[in-house]
């Protein structure tokens, strides 16, 4: 008895890939624009519905092809208006996606890996290990997920998700073509038509990734930089052993330098009581960034059970900004949303097996070559 046909996922696949696949079907390149628009602007995942295809063509593509989107497995609504949602992948594993909406604005914070191998003192998500990296219909499927969630509604300015960031769970470099072909997707106007500006990468430092990354897109960029100086971000951080922060912002300056606008990149600072909250952090922060343009974005740490570590004073958090402000720079403190249904910015943990030895944890970084 032969096996049966692996059928491909196009829910993750931008437009050029899906091009390629109708043409290698004999098909016409058309057909991936109509698939596209179906898929993420109607919703679609059943080729029945798709009535601008003849029915030989849909019933080729339930042979050979699915639309298979995240199965939801929680969804609920803060207090304050957050949403977040946990869906299921594989073996137990799941992730965790987060809706905040703020007046006209709705950014969607994305997952790129089942867990995360970089071990950030204080995010949750580097506590539970590392499992594996998402597909690009894994990543995309969360946008596609949350924006059924808003279904039906008519295009236009009030769209409930104007932005898009990937900062959930894992490193977004460490996955690089999955994570690059889902925000193409997120940018295709046939898909969700979200302004490159709006689109924004965060990542802790992998700076053969941010090279990479320059060469294939000019999204926005933000850095979780934490700390002030390499000794400080060695404890917080522990990737800057491999890269420090001189190579971090030569990185990061180079990237900048690539884009078409005057965009400014985002400087992720985690205010951690005691560790780098003090006035000397913030005049030192103003001098390593001095040649950077950027606004800088201080996020009150949010306590989870496996940390020690404990929320800023609000005095101390606004003396810092304080002094960040008066040396020039554009700072906000960021308003702590969902932390009652642990959704808040460190505290996205999902449940699955870690798979990761300590030894192995650099192994991708190694392998993330310019």
């Amino acid at each position: 008895m032969s096996s049966p046909v692996e059928k491909t996922n196009l829910l993750g696949l931008p437009k050029a890939r899906l091009e390629a696949f109708f043409e290698s079907l004999g098909e016409k390149r058309f057909r991936a624009t109509q698939v596209l628009q179906w898929i993420h602007q109607r919703g679609a995942d059943d080729f029945d519905l798709m009535t601008n295809m003849s029915k030989s063509l849909r019933d080729k593509l339930k042979e050979v092809a699915e639309i298979r989107g995240p199965e939801v497995i929680y969804d609920e609504t803060s207090k304050d208006g957050t949403r977040k949602w946990v869906m299921r992948m594989d073996q137990g594993n799941s992730i965790e996606t987060v809706l905040i909406p703020d007046g006209q604005r709705g950014t969607l914070c994305v997952s790129s890996q089942i867990g995360c191998s970089l071990d950030c003192t204080f995010c949750s998500t580097g506590k539970r290990g590392f499992n594996r990296n998402l597909t690009s219909a894994e990543i995309i499927g969360q946008v596609w997920v949350a924006r059924k969630a808003f279904m039906p509604f008519e295009p236009g300015p009030e769209r409930p998700i104007t932005n898009v960031v990937m900062m959930g769970m894992g490193e977004p470099l460490l996955n690089f073509d999955n994570v690059v072909d889902a925000m193409n997707l997120m940018m295709e106007d046939l898909a969700y038509g979200i302004s490159k500006r709006r689109v924004t990468l965060s990542t802790s430092g992998v700076v053969p990734g941010i090279d990479k990354l320059g060469e294939v897109t000019d999204v926005s960029l933000a850095i979780s930089l934490h700390a002030p100086n390499d000794e400080l971000r060695n404890q917080l951080v522990p990737i800057n052993k491999k890269y420090p922060i001189a190579e971090l912002l030569a990185a990061t300056k180079r990237y900048m330098a690539r884009l078409p606008d005057k965009r400014k990149v985002t400087i992720e600072y985690t205010v951690i009581e005691g560790m780098n909250d003090k006035p000397e952090h913030a005049r030192e922060l103003t001098q390593l960034l001095r040649d950077i343009p950027c606004k800088i974005n201080l996020i009150p740490f949010n306590p989870f059970p496996e940390s020690d570590f404990k929320r800023p004073k609000l005095s101390a958090t606004r003396r810092f900004q304080t002094i960040l402000n008066e040396a020039g720079y554009v700072s906000t403190i960021r308003t702590t949303r969902g932390d009652d249904i642990d959704a808040a910015c460190g505290q996205l943990v999902g449940q699955f097996e870690d798979r990761t030895r300590r030894s192995q944890r650099y192994i991708p970084v190694h392998q993330m070559t310019p």
